[in-house]
């Protein structure tokens, strides 16, 4: 299963990518540059499959030092623009110890933003800077702190009037900066849920309830928060706001990591966007 749904992945984010190229090269006015085939696709696929399967064989390698039984990654493929909905692995036991739950919770994020980092920064290389169209209609990302500062440092302030045509591989790093976002939220399963309880213990439950709500609140600043607020809220029902404890929940963590926990929430501060997507009108104006 493993096997077929990667392969389902490496198919449908390789289309979706051949796609994103295409955009790419038609340079905001539709005139096409060069025609874009399957091969183009793998400037996204290739990117997003390991940005993903990195962050989730950070999980599985950890779970292996540790001796907790998990599966390889699940990829998800997905018939719309990012070609998949993610990935995961299957932890098949109890993680017994607060120190085990960090150390797996927190090598996920750090793996794949690892990855993600030098391929923003060869795929905003590789993007232009261009001027729109008067009348242009188009999707509008939402600009993490990284991928801000990374676009300053290449390419400067753009010119009014213009806008930096991404390439394939700046949008799979974008969609992984994205996704390490997503998974950092201190909620509940989510690595952040488990880097929170490890963390700060009892008072995570808190934690979990605010973060929930300030997803809620999101979906007024933009829809696009609309299913990931379904989903925590599914989440927090069917699971409740408290983390399993762990065998040792009473004994603090040590100081070397509660120091990579303040690096993973300020992992998490430089992915995330209040609005990761949203349809624009005339952006020209």
């Amino acid at each position: 299963m493993n096997l077929v749904l990667l392969l389902a992945t490496i198919g449908s984010t390789t289309y979706f990518g051949s796609w994103h190229y295409q955009g790419f090269v038609t340079d905001f006015d539709g005139a096409v540059q060069s025609q874009a085939t399957m091969w183009h696709g793998l400037w996204y696929s290739a990117t997003i499959l390991a940005i993903l399967g990195c962050h989730e064989l950070g999980h599985y390698f950890a779970c292996r030092y540790y001796r907790v039984e998990a599966s390889l990654p699940y990829f998800l493929p997905a018939p719309f623009l990012t070609g998949t909905l993610g990935a995961f692995i299957r932890i098949r036991q109890p993680i017994p110890t607060k120190r085990m739950l960090f150390d797996i919770g927190v090598a996920g994020p750090i793996a794949g933003f690892v990855v993600a980092v030098p391929a923003l920064f060869l795929g905003l290389s590789l993007s232009r800077v261009l001027p729109l169209p008067e009348e242009f209609v188009g999707l509008s990302l939402g600009e993490p702190l990284l991928f801000r500062l990374a676009a300053w440092l290449i390419w400067g302030e753009a010119p009014a009037g213009y806008s930096l045509n991404l390439h394939p591989m700046a949008f799979a790093a974008w969609f992984g900066l994205l996704a390490t976002a997503l998974n950092l939220f201190p909620i509940g399963q989510l690595d952040g849920g488990h880097i929170s309880y490890a963390t700060l213990g009892s008072r995570s439950t808190l934690v979990t309830i605010v973060a929930t709500a300030v997803v809620i609140l999101l979906t007024f600043r933009s829809p696009s928060w609309i299913a990931w607020a379904v989903l925590m809220v599914i989440m927090m029902v069917t699971m409740g706001p408290r983390h399993p404890r762990t065998l040792d929940h009473h004994i603090p963590l040590d100081r070397t990591r509660i120091w990579v926990a303040v690096a993973a929430l300020a992992m998490f501060i430089l992915c995330f966007t209040p609005s990761p997507l949203e349809f624009s009108g005339v952006i020209g104006e």
